[in-house]
């Protein structure tokens, strides 16, 4: 699996009602037509609650 481009997986996260968690931001890029590569990253991202995209990318900055 490619890692995507934070700013290019933030765009697809756009508008998505935090705090939520990884099921929720998965469907939210999936309805703004995220690619392939930046839902398999979301899918792979430890199921919990996000309270914001810093939080989705600190997470993507672990990996």
């Amino acid at each position: 699996m490619a890692t995507p481009n934070p700013v290019q997986m933030q765009k697809y996260l756009s508008g998505v009602d935090y705090p939520c968690g990884r099921d929720q931001l998965v469907e939210h890029a999936k309805k703004q037509g995220a690619e392939n590569d930046i839902i398999e990253y979301l899918q792979q991202l430890p199921d919990r609650n996000y309270d914001g995209p810093n939080a989705v990318s600190q997470e993507f900055a672990r990996t």
